[in-house]
C-alpha cells in the first residue's frame, strides 16, 4: 500500500475478513495482486470463526461426547454422570478460535496482505472512506464486498434484555439456564437448541411453519424430529411468538397458533429466525451497484453492475454458507487476476450439525415435485448397514435422485451421524456429472456408512439393466 497525505491506494480492496474475504485475499495475493483487507474487527475470520460455525460446532462436539457416553450404557459401558464446567467449556471454545485466528493472521503476513481495522463506506466507484481506522480513505482499482450477514430481529416483539439472545450471545455460554425458548426451527435454532439441551437446559422450540428444517426433505427430517422430541422439552410448529414481557426473573412470552407451548415463562429466549445481508451501511447508492432486498446482484463472475466492484458470500444471492463464500471468493480473485473463471457450481452442499446430522446437495425431492421435474428416487434406511447397527444408530437414511433417462445424479441427501463428512461424495458426483454406474462401480470400504452411497446407486443401475432386452 502506498500512503499519501490523505488517500491510500490498493489494487484490490476487500471489505470484510470472513471466509469469503480472507479466501479471496489469499488467492489474490498468491496470484500477485497487491491486496488490502478492511474489516470492522481486529481479527480475521468473521462471524463464522468468532460467532458462528466454529464455536457452534465446538460446542456441538462437546454435547455429542455427552450423548455418546450416555448411549454407551446399552453397549455395556457405563460412565458416571457428566460434570459440566461452563468456564472450562468457554476456555476450550475460545482456544479453538484463537488458534484458527492466529493461523489466518500468519497467512496474511506471509502473503504481504495489508490489513486495516475500520468500517468502509463507498464515496463513489473508485474510493471508500474509512471510519475508525488509521487510513481515512482508500482509492482502489477493484473491490470485493464480503461483509456477511446479521441476525434478523423480531421488531416490535423482542425486548431489550440480557435474557433475550441471538446466536452470538448464545455461543458465549455465559450461563446454562434451567429453561430456554428457541424461536425458529431452522438449522441455527436446532443446532443451538441441541447444545443447550445437551448441557442440561430444558429447551422449547417454536416454529411458525408446519415443520422444523423446512428447507430439507421431510423423510430426512423425521429421524431428527423423533430424536429431538426425546431430547427437547417441546417442539411447537405452526406457532409464532406475538409478544414478550420482561419479568424480574424471566421473559413471559405470548403465542399464537396450533401448538401453544405449555411453558410461558423462560429464563432465556434465543431468537433464530434467519439472517440478512450487511449492505445497508456501505454507501452503495454512491456507486452503480444494484441491490435487491438487501442482496447485491452479481453475474457469474461475481461482478456487480459496477465493473470495478465484486460481491461474494452472504451479501450475494444464494444460500448463506461459509463454503459458498469461499468458493465465490476464489472466483472473484481469479477474474480480477485476468483468468476466465465463472461460478458454475452444480451443487452447494448444506449440512445441519444436529444429532442426527442432515446433509444434502443438488436437487431435493420437494424441489423436484414443485418444479414438476421427473426424477427417480432411490434410498436405503440405515437399518441395513452393519456399521450403523454396530454404532446403535440405525435411524439414518441415504437418498439419491436420478434422471430417469440418463441415470445422471441430480441430488443427494443423507441423514445420520457424520452425514456432513459423507456429503462431499455426492457433491463431487454432481460436479462430475456422474451416473449411477459411476458411483456403483466405485469400491467403498466395508463396513462404513459411506458404502450406502454405492448400494443406493447399485439399486438404480440394476433397475436400468432390467429394462434391457
Amino acid at each position: 500500500m502506498v500512503v499519501g497525505e490523505f488517500t491510500s491506494e490498493a489494487d484490490l480492496l476487500i471489505i470484510g475478513g470472513g471466509p469469503g474475504g480472507y479466501t479471496a485475499a489469499f488467492r489474490a495475493a498468491e496470484l500477485g495482486i497487491q491486496t488490502t483487507i478492511v474489516q470492522a474487527t481486529e481479527f480475521l475470520g468473521g462471524v463464522c470463526l468468532h460467532e458462528g460455525c466454529i464455536p457452534s460446532k465446538t460446542l456441538l462436539y462437546i454435547t455429542e461426547l455427552i450423548e455418546q457416553a450416555s448411549a454407551s450404557e446399552q453397549m455395556g459401558v457405563t460412565f458416571g454422570k457428566p460434570k459440566i464446567d461452563p468456564k472450562k467449556i468457554r476456555a476450550w471454545k475460545n482456544s479453538v478460535i484463537k488458534k484458527l485466528s492466529g493461523g489466518l493472521d500468519a497467512q496474511c503476513k506471509r502473503l504481504g496482505i495489508e490489513r486495516i481495522t475500520g468500517t468502509a463506506r463507498f464515496e463513489d466507484s473508485k474510493n471508500v472512506a474509512i471510519q475508525g481506522g488509521d487510513v481515512p480513505r482508500i482509492k482502489f482499482r477493484h473491490a470485493i464486498i464480503a461483509t456477511g450477514s446479521s441476525s434478523i430481529r423480531l421488531r416490535g416483539i423482542e425486548v431489550d434484555s440480557p435474557r433475550v439472545m441471538h446466536a452470538r450471545d448464545a455461543l458465549e455460554l455465559d450461563t446454562i439456564p434451567k429453561n430456554m425458548l428457541v424461536i425458529g426451527g431452522g438449522y441455527i435454532g436446532m443446532e443451538l437448541g441441541s447444545v443447550y439441551a445437551g448441557l442440561g437446559t430444558e429447551v422449547t422450540v417454536v416454529e411458525m411453519l408446519p415443520n422444523i428444517m423446512a428447507g430439507a426433505d421431510q423423510d430426512l427430517v423425521r429421524p431428527l424430529t423423533k430424536r429431538m422430541k426425546s431430547v427437547l422439552a417441546e417442539i411447537s410448529v405452526k406457532t409464532k411468538v406475538t409478544a414478550m414481557k420482561e419479568l424480574k426473573d424471566a421473559i413471559e412470552v405470548s403465542f399464537e397458533g396450533e401448538q401453544i407451548p405449555k411453558r410461558k415463562k423462560f429464563e432465556k429466549v434465543l431468537i433464530c429466525v434467519g439472517r440478512t445481508p450487511n449492505t445497508g451501511e456501505l454507501g452503495l447508492e454512491n456507486t452503480k451497484v444494484q441491490v435487491d432486498r438487501g442482496a447485491i446482484q452479481v453475474n457469474e463472475r461475481m461482478q456487480t453492475s459496477d465493473s470495478r466492484i465484486y460481491a461474494i458470500g452472504d451479501v450475494a444471492p444464494g444460500p448463506m454458507l461459509a463454503h459458498k463464500a469461499s468458493y465465490e471468493g476464489r472466483i472473484a480473485a481469479d477474474v480480477i487476476a485476468g483468468h476466465d473463471s465463472v461460478s458454475d457450481a452444480r451443487a452447494i452442499p448444506a449440512v445441519v450439525f444436529t444429532d442426527p446430522e442432515i446433509a444434502w446437495c443438488g436437487l431435493t425431492e420437494s424441489e423436484a415435485k414443485q418444479a414438476g421435474t421427473k426424477v427417480i428416487v432411490k434410498k436405503i434406511p440405515w437399518g441395513a448397514s452393519g456399521r450403523a447397527t454396530a454404532m446403535g444408530r440405525t435411524d439414518g437414511l441415504t437418498k439419491i435422485l436420478f434422471d430417469p433417462e440418463s441415470q445422471r445424479v441430480l441430488g443427494v441427501a443423507i441423514c445420520g451421524p457424520h452425514a456432513g463428512e459423507m456429503i462431499a461424495e455426492g457433491t463431487l458426483a454432481l460436479e462430475m456429472g456422474a451416473v449411477a454406474t459411476d458411483i456403483a462401480s466405485t469400491i467403498h470400504p466395508h463396513p462404513t456408512l459411506s458404502e450406502l452411497m454405492g448400494e443406493v446407486a447399485d439399486m438404480m443401475e440394476l433397475a436400468g439393466m432390467k429394462k434391457k432386452p
